[in-house]
């Protein structure tokens, strides 16, 4: 039983790390910053959470895991706000943002 909880916990970081990967990919494939910026965030949100779930599998059920637990909601909260407010001050201040994007307006 000891042995499945490894793996699981093993496989759970793997795929985090290749989310990272993937992500990372992105960063450099795209040319425009909020295109960089969405990649970016999306890589980091569902990567973190795919680490953190692998190393409370790891270290099992106690204050540890707790911490861990809070750690993935403070940044499931924390990170695709960030993410908004570095987006929307790019599009304020950025002059020809209509020549790099297609921009609606309301």
């Amino acid at each position: 039983m000891e042995n499945v909880r490894i793996v699981i916990g093993l496989v759970l970081i793997a795929l985090g790390m290749f989310v990272y990967l993937t992500a990372t990919f992105g960063l450099f494939r795209f040319h425009y910053v909020l295109n960089r910026m969405h990649a970016a965030a999306l890589g980091d949100t569902l990567g973190i959470l795919f680490v953190l779930l692998g190393l409370m599998v790891l270290v099992g059920w106690n204050f540890h895991t707790l911490r861990l637990g809070l750690i993935i909601c403070f940044l499931w909260l924390a990170s695709p706000v960030s993410s908004h407010l570095l987006a929307k001050a790019e599009f304020v201040t950025f002059k020809h943002i209509k020549t790099e994007c297609e921009v609606v307006e309301k």
